[in-house]
């Protein structure tokens, strides 16, 4: 037997990559499973995206490598979209990376700035990837408290009182998720001025600003954060591109530089067509956005019902493609409960606690299933 790498001692099998399967195991003896769990868009992208991505497969070149850093008109369009959607300026050559989606980002973003034993500052809750890339690394996960009672922001007070002289990075990502927190931008300038007291690398993770948010926000509005901050964004959100793989990473030509020396050892860059329909995703206008929010807004109210049905509490204001809601005190166990609607109602939600023991009386609701599939589960539970 060949012995794996000590490094995979560190870290489990992703939590949807194993519970999945469980569903699937279900859904295949024939029980009529409802997925309420992953935040995978259910709707298309737009017909404009589909046209582009089509007529580039015919292009001269387009089944050949392409370049490491991206189209130049990709990294053009993500330049643009930021300065109409943030008004924040971002040089095309030197100041932009696309990536094959944000979470290829989290990797790279490790690989290229922490050593063994360094230590990364994660918020809990927070997306497990942070987590087990850090472990993956080498490095030493550090994690920050966020609760209900901070509206799920950092304490600063309470990080000020650590030592973090061996911390390099920290992960940041608002709007939040699992929360739907919005944060602010007077949270960002903190968390800027935080970084650059101490000497950190501040990651901002940015996928959910457009989905059901009236003023989306992004790190580099706050003054002085291109010298301390990076920016990961994701097109599978905003744009119903999930599947694609494609993102983008935001900051200063010398962070920038260090990923892609990353990212160049390990990829031989992203199909052409991807990035032409990206480019005409990135195109589109206010109403693409209008019509997304529409829809999520009627199925975050079919949400509220459910969470109203199971006596949870939530905050109405929350933005993003989830609903994160509280327990009632009379349900002990967040797992056991999540466990037992799967094989009772055939309905799986996520239990908060895979993303941090800060997240263990809560369950989070994915708005990325049509309103029938929704009220076929209130129909379950009504029952």
């Amino acid at each position: 037997m060949i012995r794996t790498a000590n490094r995979l001692n560190r870290v489990e099998e992703y939590y949807f990559s194993q519970k999945l399967r469980e569903v699937r195991e279900l859904m295949a003896a024939g029980n009529p499973v409802i997925n309420m769990g992953v935040g995978s868009p259910d709707l298309p992208p737009s017909d404009e995206v589909i046209s582009a991505i089509k007529s580039a497969v015919d292009e001269p070149g387009a089944h050949q490598y392409q370049s490491y850093q991206g189209l130049p008109e990709l990294r053009k369009a993500i330049s643009d979209f930021y300065k109409n959607q943030f008004r924040i300026d971002a040089d095309f050559n030197s100041e932009i990376l696309p990536l094959m989606g944000s979470k290829e980002g989290i990797l790279h973003i490790s690989l290229a700035v922490l050593d063994e034993g360094d230590e990364v500052l994660i918020p809990n809750p927070g997306y497990p990837t942070y987590t087990s890339v850090t472990d993956l690394v080498g490095a030493i996960p550090k994690l920050y408290d966020l609760t209900q009672e901070t509206n799920w922001e950092p304490d600063f007070d309470a990080l000020e009182k650590q030592d973090l002289s061996k911390v390099k990075i920290m992960w940041a990502n608002y709007p939040h998720m699992p929360t739907g927190a919005k944060g602010n931008l007077d949270l960002l300038r903190k968390l800027v001025a935080f970084a650059k007291k101490h000497s950190i690398l501040l990651v901002n993770d940015n996928p959910y600003s457009f989905v059901l948010n009236d003023y989306p926000i992004s790190i580099f509005e706050a003054d002085g954060a291109k010298g301390v901050a990076l920016e990961l964004n994701s097109l599978s959100k905003t744009f119903n591109l999930s599947g694609w793989r494609v993102g983008f990473v935001i900051g200063n030509k010398t962070c920038i530089d260090a990923v892609l020396k990353v990212k160049s050892n390990m990829d031989s860059g992203m199909f052409y067509g991807i990035q032409k329909g990206a480019v005409a995703a990135l195109k589109s206008d206010t109403s693409w956005f209008a019509r997304q929010n529409e829809i999520y807004g009627r199925r975050r109210e079919l949400i509220f019902e459910l969470a109203d049905l199971l006596g949870c509490s939530y905050d109405r204001n929350s933005v993003g493609m989830f609903v994160w809601a509280k327990l009632p005190d009379s349900i002990a166990d967040a797992e056991v409960f999540v466990d037992e609607l799967l094989y009772k109602k055939h309905v799986f939600i996520t239990p908060g606690k895979i993303f941090g023991s800060n997240g263990e009386r809560y369950i989070r609701f994915s708005l990325c299933l049509p309103e029938q599939k929704i009220r076929e589960v209130l129909k379950r539970f009504e029952k």
